[in-house]
């Protein structure tokens, strides 16, 4: 019997605190997150969710992939992150942060991320969940 945090909300909260840990320390010059810049107060957060359909999972990961860098590569972009359930393969957690919604909505508007939604119904069970978030800093 599972005591701690319910099984559904498990990885939302862990894609939470991955990143908080990752980027405790993170400086722009040196680690995982080399290049990326401090994270401000109020930023545009985004963590989203997508579940392959049944037996198209390797599918939608070998078309998922490629955001990875892709995303990266976008000087708007701070953070990004792409996770699989392991519990649940074919289970996709996005976590991203921009400086404004602005800058998402730029993001969103990119060929390649039109291209990657466009493939959503043939390989995914359901749209894309998101949760959009604020950037807390102990500071402010």
């Amino acid at each position: 019997m599972n005591r701690g945090i319910p099984r559904c909300a498990a990885p939302w909260l862990f894609a939470l605190l991955i990143v908080a840990a990752d980027m405790k320390g993170v400086e722009a010059e040196e680690g995982p997150g080399k290049g990326y810049v401090a994270i401000p107060h109020g930023a545009y957060s985004v963590v989203a969710e997508v579940r392959a359909k049944p037996g198209r999972e390797a599918e939608l990961r070998a078309a998922t992939l490629p955001l990875i860098a892709q995303v990266r590569s976008d000087p708007k972009n701070l953070v990004y992150f792409l996770q699989e359930d392991r519990e649940a393969p074919g289970r996709f957690i996005f976590y991203e942060i921009f400086a404004s919604r602005e800058d998402f909505e730029a993001h969103n508007a990119m060929p390649y991320v039109k291209d990657w939604f466009a493939k959503l119904p043939d390989l995914a069970d359901g749209g894309v969940t998101v949760r959009r978030l604020e950037i807390l800093t102990p500071s402010q």
